[in-house]
């Protein structure tokens, strides 16, 4: 099994959801939140001009980053976000019809090609809970090779 570190983040966009609404839904706190119509901001609080044109809600899933092994990898943890979620079922229907998106943003970064394995159980639930799932997927170029080094 290849190497590979990641991370799994919940993302959701609405037109107009209070983020503290999603908050108190889910109970996670989200890493960056802002509503539909507040003024756009830097990360130091500077107002950019112009507002935001629909709520957006983004939370990490976990603490810091993991390295994949024989009892971690993304796909276990994308099972267990998902198996967590189920039980916000009524909740990410609402989102869905009202126009929202929600989805597993999972980043991925390699050294070597690796891959991942999603089983149809877990697209099915993916997909029963209205959720995407973008991919980041970052290469490393490997480090110095004696080969790179003679020339």
């Amino acid at each position: 099994m290849s190497e590979y570190e990641f991370t799994v983040s919940l993302r959701i966009r609405h037109p107009t959801i209070d983020p503290a609404t999603i908050t108190a839904t889910l109970g996670i706190q989200p890493q960056h939140a802002w509503k539909a119509g507040e003024p756009r901001c830097d990360p130091t609080g500077a107002q950019l001009g112009g507002a935001h044109h629909d709520s957006y809600w983004l939370a990490r899933l976990m603490d810091e980053p993991q390295r994949s092994s024989g009892d971690v990898s993304a796909e276990a943890m994308i099972l267990k976000t998902l198996t967590l979620l189920r039980r916000e079922q009524a909740f990410l229907d609402r989102l869905s019809a009202e126009g929202g998106v929600a989805e597993l943003l999972v980043s991925l970064h390699a050294r070597t090609d690796f891959r991942l394995d999603l089983p149809s159980d877990s697209l099915t639930l993916l997909g029963r809970l209205h959720l995407a799932v973008a991919l980041e997927v970052h290469s490393h170029l490997p480090l110095e090779t004696p080969e790179s080094r003679a020339s």
